[in-house]
């Protein structure tokens, strides 16, 4: 076969979806029409990229991880935001370019996550001292699930950027500046495994997401945002106070100081300890998740935000409760979390999946409804974290990234209707499909996605939270139950949805203030279209996502069974101790303990070098 007829036939399918997205009615020109057709070749790349391929996989080399990429993930943004401090505030244009460059740079960055097999340890490892006198050290790494959650924030973030640009036209120098460090701070606590940076990431995240409500939010902006910082440092502050804890009973036994993650998690405190240090975690991040009876930030946040603050909210910056709870209660925790995993697990369904559901059908104003919404589906997540099965964790890792699909494309969406009516009423539409059919359309979709309709995203996430409560140990004899009701939440968010669907688009169109209303124009369909593919993407190909996953998840599930047993043989009275070290790739930098000198342990040749007895995780050379 001639080269060029072989090129035909590798790229054929690319070719297709790209002339299928080109084909699409005429409505804004063709820019509008070639950027669709961008958008499906790019899914379908995506799509045969990273199919599983277990043969082609044995027989290819292991590629090479540059230690510095985390750095550049995480620094572009927060380094560009310092940049944009020096920008003309009088050239809007050139902030808001220069803010999409910096955003899109970094989702090219966090591309070569990918290239790399997922298996169990630590990938593009970075280890350097930081503050050697007190433990802490900077000390960055991905696994195979926080490598989705980076990719879901820096995926996200330029959209709600984009989206945001076409509508606040005030404060641009100040909106680009919390744009580019909130996401720079996000990305961050996703890859930090020292808890001191961790912590500080964490903490760095309030101030530009209070900005983005206080400056640009709605009429009770400054209520919203003072709330949800109050209830986060609420959280935030006993967390500190459990670190410290933790840090000085390491010192104790070890004999020197370290904040970090890998040799904290060994730590296996007297029972009382360790129950009050993983309540302490366990408040900062079912705040953050929400979980009820701590929720109530969400809504008044959600409703008050700018579409782009809600986007991130809801895709990204609840997720970092969810990890937080798979990494460090689960991982430092375990004893603790097992026991208090089935009455967690029935407050996540009863005051989450149910009241959340219950309360968003009973709503008013459509944003507020779809916050409500954004209460139940973050049950889901956290249902599946305490069921601590492979398909309960596994799910509710897919349900975090589906989440913040859907939901992100729900907040866009509202955000549309609201700066033609500046209105969120429900009454205050009906009939909308006759005068927006393409703005109609996509809401009907992006709504099956939300529901859990089978072929969208939503229904293997919840499928497999389900299913992996039923046969939960940690649940025992109330996972069935726990099951059961979850699904009858999955019915529920049906009625919701439908209802509003059928309130909003169809029926007569009484409001003579709906009938010249403009359909989508191209900053909007551009932004919806990456995120409706993935709704299709993720729907009819989950392996593509789960395959890259499923080592991490079992060395977290083993993890949480190995603590449990340690806890569990903690003799009443009994002081606390360090696990001995099992070495591997999970152990790769290990914190040694200072020489008398007054150095650290061994040094490190590279920075992905393994500590002493530790061999170098899969895939670093």
């Amino acid at each position: 076969m001639s080269p060029g007829l072989k090129l035909v036939f590798e790229a054929w399918p690319y070719l297709l979806a790209f002339v299928v997205g080109v084909l699409i009615p005429r409505r804004q020109g063709l820019f509008e029409r070639i950027a669709i057709g961008v958008v499906a070749a790019l899914a379908v790349l995506l799509v045969m990229g990273l199919w599983p391929d277990k043969a082609a996989a044995a027989d290819a080399p292991t590629p090479k991880e540059w230690p510095n990429l985390l750095n550049v993930i995480v620094f572009l943004p927060i380094f560009g935001s310092i940049s944009v401090l020096f920008l003309p505030r009088q050239s809007p244009k050139l902030l808001r370019r220069f803010t999409m460059l910096v955003l899109g740079l970094d989702f090219l960055a966090s591309l070569w996550l990918l290239g790399v097999p997922m298996t169990s340890g630590w990938h593009f490892q970075y280890i350097r001292e930081w503050l050697p006198t007190f433990g802490i050290r900077y000390h960055v790494a991905v696994d195979g699930v926080s490598t989705w959650l980076v990719l879901l924030s820096t995926f996200t973030t330029p959209i709600a950027a984009y989206v945001s640009f076409g509508s606040l036209k005030t404060r641009t120098k100040d909106l680009c500046f919390s744009l580019l460090l909130l996401h720079g701070a996000m990305l961050g606590a996703f890859v930090s495994l020292d808890l001191f940076l961790f912590y500080v990431f964490w903490e760095l995240m309030l101030v530009p997401m209070i900005i983005l409500i206080g400056i640009w939010g709605g009429v009770e902006k400054i209520k919203a945002a003072y709330k949800f910082f109050l209830y986060t440092m609420a959280g935030s502050v006993l967390m500190l106070a459990a670190i410290l804890y933790m840090v000085w009973t390491h010192k104790e036994i070890a004999g020197f100081v370290t904040f970090d993650y890998l040799a904290l998690k060994n730590l296996v405190l007297p029972k009382t300890a360790a129950l009050l240090c993983f309540g302490a975690f366990l408040l900062a991040f079912i705040i953050k998740v929400p979980m009820f009876p701590l929720h109530t930030w969400l809504p008044d946040a959600h409703v008050q935000a700018p579409t782009g603050g809600s986007i991130i909210l809801a895709a990204v910056l609840l997720k970092l409760g969810t990890y937080g709870y798979i990494r460090f209660c689960m991982g430092m925790f375990a004893g603790p979390a097992w026991s208090a995993a089935a009455n967690l697990a029935g407050l996540a369904v009863g005051g989450g999946v149910l009241y959340g559901a219950l309360v968003a059908w009973k709503q008013d104003d459509v944003k507020r409804l779809v916050a409500y919404s954004s209460v139940a589906h973050m049950g889901f997540v956290m249902l599946g974290l305490f069921a601590a099965t492979r398909a309960g964790v596994e799910g509710a890792l897919l349900q975090m990234v589906n989440h913040g699909i859907s939901t992100g494309a729900l907040f866009l969406l509202v955000g549309v209707i609201y700066d033609r009516r500046h209105t969120r009423e429900v009454r205050e539409f009906g009939g909308l499909a006759k005068v927006m059919p393409v703005y109609a359309a996509l809401f009907v979709l992006v709504t099956m996605s939300s529901i859990g309709v089978p072929g969208t995203n939503g229904f293997v996430g919840e499928f497999m939270v389900i299913m992996g409560a039923f046969v939960s140990l940690p649940l025992g004899s109330h996972g069935q139950l726990q099951a059961v009701l979850a699904t009858t939440g999955v019915i529920l968010a049906a009625v919701y949805m439908l209802s509003l669907v059928q309130k909003m688009f169809f029926g007569p169109l009484s409001n003579p203030k709906n009938a010249n209303l403009p359909d989508l124009n191209v900053r909007e369909t551009l932004a919806l279209a990456p995120l409706i593919a993935l709704i299709f993407v993720l729907g009819l190909f989950p392996n593509v996502f789960l395959d890259r996953a499923r080592d991490s998840v079992a060395s977290v599930i083993e993890g949480y069974q190995e603590g449990r047993k340690a806890y569990m043989g903690m003799e009443p009275g009994a002081a606390a101790k360090l696990r001995p070290r099992k070495g591997g790739n999970l152990e790769t930098g290990y914190p040694e303990p200072p020489k008398p000198g007054g150095e650290t342990g061994k040094k490190e040749p590279a920075p992905t070098a393994a500590l002493d007895q530790a061999p170098p995780a899969g895939g670093a050379r």
